[in-house]
C-alpha cells in the first residue's frame, strides 16, 4: 500500500499544543510515520504546508508544499494523485472534504486523519 499524508491535517487532529512548536510536531509525525512504514511495510509520503526546513524521514518521503497559501499542500497532494500511474493503489490521509473529493475522483481512496492517527498509535 502507498500512503499520501496531509501532514498538518494529521497533526491538527489532536489538540496537543502542536501550534506552540510546529517544527517539533512535524518532526514527531515524521518519526511516527517512519515507524509505521517499517512496521507495516508501506510506502509513505507526507506533505506539509509551511516554510521548508531540514526535515528528513527514515524510510519515508517528506515534502513541503511547492507554494505558500491556502490549500497549498492539498493542491500538491491532488497533483501527485492525478499524475500517478496507479492512483487506485494510493490512500490519501486527510479530513479535508474538498481534498477528499478531489483525490477520490482521481481514483485514490481516503482515510480520515483521526482514523489514521489510531493506526499510528496501534
Amino acid at each position: 500500500m502507498r500512503w499520501l499524508v496531509d501532514g498538518m491535517n494529521v497533526i491538527g487532529s489532536r489538540p496537543t499544543g502542536w501550534w506552540r512548536d510546529r517544527p517539533g510536531a512535524m518532526r514527531g509525525l515524521v518519526g511516527e510515520l517512519g515507524e509505521f512504514a517499517e512496521r507495516e511495510g508501506h510506502d509513505v509520503t507526507v506533505v506539509f504546508d509551511g516554510r521548508p526546513f531540514d526535515l528528513e524521514g527514515d524510510g519515508i518521503r517528506v515534502m513541503f508544499a511547492t507554494r505558500r497559501g491556502p490549500n497549498a499542500a492539498d493542491d500538491d497532494i491532488a497533483a501527485l494523485v492525478e499524475s500517478d500511474g496507479s492512483p487506485g493503489e494510493l490512500s490519501v490521509v486527510t479530513s479535508d472534504g474538498d481534498l477528499a473529493r478531489r483525490v477520490r475522483s482521481a481514483g485514490a481512496s481516503v482515510v480520515g486523519a483521526g482514523e489514521f492517527r489510531r493506526r499510528l498509535d496501534g
